[in-house]
């Protein structure tokens, strides 16, 4: 990961005794954030071309020479300040500058800890966004009849991070499936292939093959589109091919293709953003029960990214009694519950400690138990039970509440 660092220098100052404090704060910083900046001085000519651009302010008297380069500058502007030369000072006018013309900044100040903290979030948002700009979502068939409130804007999502949302018939699909050879599966199918005929019950052995053929068929539309990521209408394929998706988006998301049911946007987007943010894949899941007075919760559904799980079994999908659905074990402790509306315009997230798996026969198949950190009760009551972002809600493992809200508190500015 690139950052790059531009200075603003008064000439009033003298160069000796500016580059002595420089360079021990920025020494200090570098050591904490154990990665060095890419030092281009007051060159801004290739400003924008690095995964993170940063301007050191080393002294007061900066804010006109900041204002002539401004019109070259695009995106959110970060400001770092040592504290010393009246650094800070300067800092504050050039953001009330920002301000006045409708545009938006930070100013890096505090500890060492705290600025390379902050470095590293930021840097991590902004590969991110680079990262899905230009990418493209495929929606195969429509959202599901029963997500009346799961609609997406697909101008706003390309407007404000790039990402092209591609209808693709469910059609395509099923005549995908109907094609698939089964004798040449791929490397990837070999282990599942013999676990399936090897350990799975009759009821699930006999979907086996339908399966991984839904599977190959996705493979061949995620390279027909050039797709990073698709949502599925899999409550279709029921009658057309009679089988589900589950094992499919299971093997997808493992191998980093953020694969979602139920033709849910708004929780593929949420899985998109998730993946590039933190290299990981999430689980798109039923919030099944909420206990609002200890603010534990119960989520679950048929599938999950092999690549979450310490152990899995198979079943039949719970809602038809027929495919091959995953029950699968997280690891206990921290994860994050995320997800963004079709739009954009708001999202909800919460750091959570998974407790314990459950595999009860009256839900889906992968259950799990999550307690909320932060005022579990309020989040219940206040967000779940009276104003949720839908119902499909992503957990993902590990604590990255900072760093999906940096992501989302910056997610209109311009790449």
């Amino acid at each position: 990961m690139n950052i790059a660092l531009y200075t603003l220098t008064s000439p009033l100052h003298d160069e000796k005794a500016v580059n002595a404090v420089s360079k021990e704060f920025l020494e200090d910083i570098e050591r904490t954030l154990e990665k060095g900046f890419d030092f281009r001085g007051n060159d801004f000519s290739c400003y924008g071309d690095s995964d993170l651009d940063i301007i050191f302010v080393r002294t007061g008297g900066t804010e006109g020479l900041f204002k002539e380069i401004f019109p070259k500058l695009a995106g959110k502007i970060l400001l770092l300040t040592s504290g010393k030369s009246n650094s800070l000072a300067a800092s504050l006018e050039i953001m009330s500058y920002l301000n006045q013309q409708g545009r938006c900044g930070e100013i890096l100040h505090g500890s060492k800890e705290y600025i390379a903290e902050r470095i590293s979030i930021l840097a991590k948002v902004s590969a991110a966004r680079k990262k899905l700009n230009g990418t493209n979502l495929g929606i195969i068939g429509q959202p599901s009849d029963w997500l009346i409130s799961s609609n997406a804007d697909k101008s706003a999502v390309k407007e404000r991070l790039g990402i092209n949302l591609l209808d693709i018939p469910i059609q395509e699909l099923t005549d995908e499936i109907k094609a698939a050879d089964i004798s040449a599966f791929p490397e990837e199918l070999h282990a599942i292939k013999a676990e399936l005929e090897g350990n799975a019950s009759d009821a699930v052995r006999k979907y086996a093959e339908g399966a991984m053929k839904i599977y190959v068929a996705l493979k061949h539309i995620v390279e027909r589109h050039k797709l990073s990521g698709l949502t599925l209408r899999c409550f279709d394929l029921l009658d057309t091919v009679g089988n589900t998706g589950c094992l499919a988006l299971a093997l997808l998301n493992a191998e980093g293709i953020p694969a979602g049911c139920e033709g849910d946007v708004p929780a593929l987007l949420t899985m998109a953003i998730g993946n590039a943010l933190t290299g990981r894949c999430g689980f798109q899941s039923n919030p099944s029960r909420i206990d609002p007075q200890t603010g534990e919760l119960l989520l679950a559904h048929c599938t999950i990214p092999f690549n979450m799980i310490l152990n899995h079994s198979f079943n039949t999908h719970f809602e038809s009694g027929i495919g091959v659905a995953v029950h699968g074990e997280m690891p206990v402790g921290d994860a994050t519950i995320f997800k963004v509306s079709g739009d954009l315009s708001r999202y909800f997230c919460a750091e959570a400690e998974l407790l314990a798996n459950r595999y009860e026969s009256n839900l889906c198949r992968t259950q799990i138990i999550l307690k909320l950190k932060d005022n579990p009760q309020e989040t219940c009551t206040e967000y779940f039970l009276k104003d949720p972002v839908g119902n499909h809600h992503i957990v993902f493992s590990g604590a990255h509440k900072a760093l999906f809200e940096a992501f989302m508190q910056n997610q209109t500015y311009q790449i």
